[in-house]
């Protein structure tokens, strides 16, 4: 890959600038990748229609040409802006004149992609901006700039890469990733008149001109709430980290269960550093006064002699509760180990589906052989769509040679957004109208559409964990027609 695509950006330096479809030898492997089949962007003819990101699947003829068909001479190496000396006046910064002049094109479509390129969250940071090159090869035309700029993670990097986006002219700020950066950000894109979509999930500096593309708490509680009460759930209850997430989590719990009409009965959330969490779950679980049921029970069948007593007995004697758990249905919104052991600890205090149902977030989705838990056999979760994701790691491979972080499909999308917005008819359009297009737009993790809240409305797949695996109980909808009716 070209040298210059892996610069670390910095925002007193020199800018490395990607152009449409002419991404040099970037463009050159990914047409090798694809071959002849191309790509295009697809409108649903019914309403509501969406603009599709993702390429045909069927074989479609590319509208640009192959490297093989384009002589060497023609192709366009990738343009970089440079930041006057602060010495000089603030006059708005242009690309370099070119050696021979050409035909007068579209105007540019500005935009700018703020990723912590260096420090801790480097690698996620390149993976991100990788994601968004391929995202902007596979649509973009060649009017489309895209200008990465490092944050190196931290609140102070994330504003001087901000005020640098905007000396450089760019007309939508894409990122931050962490909501810190995202706070240092908004007052610099506002003074601007520029607006910011970004990778947080956030929801406390989501609007006023900021947009956040992660997926927040609140629309899947509310799938997966929705669909178990549907299925006769009336009984909730929660256990949830003792963190902003935990609290946002409960929250929407209890929002969600009182809008369906049914009742929250139990909510704990609990110290993530703690050295174990038995006493816990078994405070949690009712376990202790169902327990002394069960001793009274057999005690007063123990003082009868008659066969029937006896029978009933027998029965007690391979069992530890007695009496139905204080909920129908848990939500765990948590993942990996942690999930293994509540989820085990929840069994053997009598906490087993189906008796009462394991209910999970899209964190689910993240774990692997999740079927090799046995208490979590027959739990539900909320997840994403996963056709185009599979499409979207697939094509990343072939790209990159390796598989994508989980985060890139964000910013994945979001450079898909400006890209499509950026070709509208009569030049780019990122006004408020445009962003906050009502028939939404589908990408790598299913539909989704911007609110004037500033949180990205999705919607949701409900999935069922299986010894296999996972399979689909309800699909995602297709539109968000069904959501709003």
């Amino acid at each position: 890959m070209n040298s210059r695509h892996n610069q670390k950006c910095r925002p007193a330096r020199r800018i490395p600038l990607f152009r449409g479809k002419a991404l040099a030898m970037f463009g050159a492997a990914l047409f090798v990748a694809f071959g002849a089949t191309g790509c295009v962007v697809n409108t649903v003819k019914e309403e509501p229609q969406f603009r599709k990101f993702e390429p045909s699947t069927g074989r479609v003829e590319s509208d640009t040409p192959k490297p093989a068909e384009t002589p060497p001479a023609q192709a366009k190496a990738p343009v970089e802006a440079v930041e006057k000396p602060p010495a000089e006046s603030a006059a708005p910064v242009s690309a370099p004149a070119l050696l021979s002049p050409e035909p007068a094109g579209p105007p540019e479509a500005r935009v700018a992609i703020l990723l912590p390129l260096t420090g801790p969250n480097g690698p996620l940071g390149q993976a991100m901006l990788d994601a968004a090159q391929l995202s902007m090869f596979e649509l973009a035309d060649d009017s489309f700039v895209l200008m990465p700029f490092d944050t190196a993670g931290t609140e102070a990097g994330a504003r001087a890469a901000a005020v640098a986006a905007v000396r450089n002219q760019a007309q939508l700020i894409l990122g931050p990733l962490l909501a810190a950066s995202v706070r240092t950000v908004a007052p610099v894109a506002k003074a601007a008149g520029v607006q910011v979509v970004a990778f947080s999930n956030s929801h406390e500096v989501a609007g006023d001109g900021v947009f956040i593309l992660g997926f927040v708490p609140r629309q899947q509680v509310q799938s997966v709430v929705g669909y178990a009460a549907a299925e006769g759930a009336t009984r909730f209850a929660v256990l949830a980290p003792d963190d902003d997430y935990g609290r946002a989590v409960v929250d929407a719990t209890r929002n969600a269960v009182l809008a369906g009409g049914g009742s929250l009965v139990r909510a704990r959330l609990y110290d993530t550093a703690a050295a174990d969490y038995i006493n816990l779950v078994k405070d949690f679980s009712g376990y202790e006064p169902r327990h002394r049921a069960l001793l009274a029970q057999r005690k007063a069948l123990a003082d009868k002699s008659d066969e029937i007593s006896r029978q009933a007995l027998r029965r007690l004697e391979r069992v530890d509760t007695i009496g139905e758990p204080p909920f129908d249905a848990l939500i765990l919104p948590e993942s990996g180990e942690r999930l293994r052991t509540f989820s085990a600890l929840l069994s053997y205090f009598d906490i087993d589906v189906p008796q009462v149902k394991l209910l999970g977030l899209r964190s689910w989705d993240l774990i692997p052989n999740l079927g090799n838990e046995p208490a979590l056999i027959g739990a539900w979760f909320t997840g994403s769509p996963t056709e185009e994701h599979e499409r979207f790691v697939a094509r990343f491979k072939e790209a990159f040679g390796r598989s994508p972080h989980r985060l890139a499909t964000l910013a994945y999308d979001a450079t898909a957004l400006a890209a499509i917005l950026g070709q509208s008819e009569g030049g780019a359009d990122f006004s408020m109208s445009a962003l906050l297009d009502r028939r939404g737009f589908l990408g790598v993790d299913g539909i989704f559409r911007l609110n004037e809240d500033g949180i990205a409305e999705r919607a949701f797949a409900i999935y069922e964990v299986t010894r296999d695996g996972t399979k689909a109980r309800r699909t995602a909808p297709p539109s968000f027609t069904p959501l709003t009716n």
